[in-house]
Formats: structure tokens, sequence, C-alpha cells
């Protein structure tokens, strides 16, 4: 009987706390941030991340956070995208090639050089908000389409990936 009481306790620990307020487990379901993150071609290929509930609870946006937040345009899926600058910021792209307040930007997790040669901005981002893009920017519906996200939007930051185990490890 005391291993049923612990299990059932267990099970309303982790449903009914651990997953709604502190972490949750994803899947990738979108090409939008390869390489970063990849989407394979069956269930046990897609990438699962962690994600940090309480990131956000305790601490600032960073740029280059990788963010899990709920659609702006209404849609039922949550989007996994990157952070790429914060309020008060002015992002621009010209020629594929990262601008913020003015300034190139190194993007070393893009891997090589866009192939979206598109031109963006430069818009300010407004406070109370981020601007997110995926790292395939070719694949990607991101701020760029449907503007800066509120922050009351996010859910939390993507710290780990832990399947497939092969690229385990902290996401950066």
């Amino acid at each position: 009987m005391e291993f049923i009481v612990t299990l059932f306790a267990a099970f309303i620990l982790v449903f009914g706390f651990v997953k709604p307020v502190v972490a949750d487990s994803r899947y990738i379901g979108s090409g939008s941030m390869a390489p970063t993150l990849k989407v394979g071609h069956g269930p046990l290929q897609k990438d699962r991340v962690l994600v940090n509930k309480l990131a956000y609870e305790f601490g600032e946006q960073e740029r280059g956070d990788i963010v899990l937040f709920e659609s702006v345009e209404g849609g039922e899926d949550d989007l996994i995208k990157r952070v790429i600058a914060v309020e008060g910021d002015a992002v621009e792209l010209r020629r594929g090639i990262l601008y913020l307040n003015g300034g190139r930007q190194e993007e070393p997790y893009l891997k090589r050089k866009p192939k979206d040669r598109r031109s963006f901005g430069p818009e300010t981002v407004p406070d109370g908000h981020v601007f997110m893009m995926g790292d395939n920017r070719t694949r990607s519906h991101d701020s760029r389409f449907f503007g800066p996200v509120p922050k009351e939007k996010l859910i939390g930051e993507a710290v780990l990936l832990y399947w497939p185990v092969g690229r385990a490890g902290r996401i950066q």
C-alpha cells in the first residue's frame, strides 16, 4: 500500500506541479531551428528538448536564448525560436546579415553564411517584447513576419537537448 501511495504522490507531483510550473519536454516539429535543433523523419528521430519554465520568472531574456513561446497569431502550436533582439534594440537584416543597433552581429549558431539574402527593418523592439528568429532563416516564420513577441507569451527557455542521445547536451 505504501508503494501505491508513493507512486500516486510522485504522479501528482510530476504532472500537477513540475510539468505545468517548472519544466516541460517538447519535440521539435519543424526545421526552422536547424542546424541547432533538427526534425527527423520518424517520432524517435525528432530532437527533444527540456524547457525551463522558471527561467524568466527570476531573470530576463538574453540575446541568443532559445525560447518556447505561444503563437502570437492564434495558432495552436507553440513555437521555438532564438531571441535575436530585446526591448529597445534596433534590429535589421541587410541582405541576410544581422545588424543590432547599427552593428553587424556574429551568429556562430548559423554554421554557415545565410542563404536567405532578404532585407528587413530597421525595427525597434518595443518595451515588453523580444524579437525572435529561427536559425534556418529560409524556413522560419518568425518576428520578421508576425512582429516582436510580447514577453507574456514566453513559456520558457529550452536548455537541454536530451534526444537523440548521441546529440544530447546543453543547447547553444
